[in-house]
């Protein structure tokens, strides 16, 4: 199950650094104005705004892979990590899109769920 746990955290700092990626890089290209259905004037508008966020995906995503990488400590910094995954997809999917739920908090409260759940009792 610990494998299974590390799999599921390796693939939400996966997608944070997708997001990095999508909102530093590719925000205003066409591949960033179809997969976030909005229109090059609006993509122009948010750009600084967005290559922000995308910094702040950049440290979840480090955090994370921080959380697998641990000698000591590991569980607790995976558990931080992922938490303000979960509250981020939480708040942007009432905030933002309630796809945002599916897309990041489920994802990391499901890592959660197993980091928590393959937890070596000492």
């Amino acid at each position: 199950m610990k494998r299974f746990a590390n799999l599921l955290v390796a693939l939400v700092a996966m997608l944070h650094l997708g997001f990095l990626i999508l909102e530093m890089f590719l925000w205003t290209s066409p591949f960033g104005l179809r997969t976030l259905q909005m229109s090059a004037e609006v993509a122009a508008s948010s750009a600084v705004l967005a290559s922000n966020q995308g910094l702040y995906n950049g440290f979840l995503a480090a955090g994370l892979v921080w959380g697998l990488v641990a000698r000591s400590g590991g569980f607790a910094i995976q558990v931080f990590f992922l938490s303000c995954v979960m509250v981020a997809g939480l708040f942007g999917a009432v905030t933002a899109t309630p796809s945002l739920f599916f897309i990041q908090a489920l994802p990391a409260a499901s890592a959660l769920a197993l980091v928590f759940a393959s937890r070596e009792r000492s």
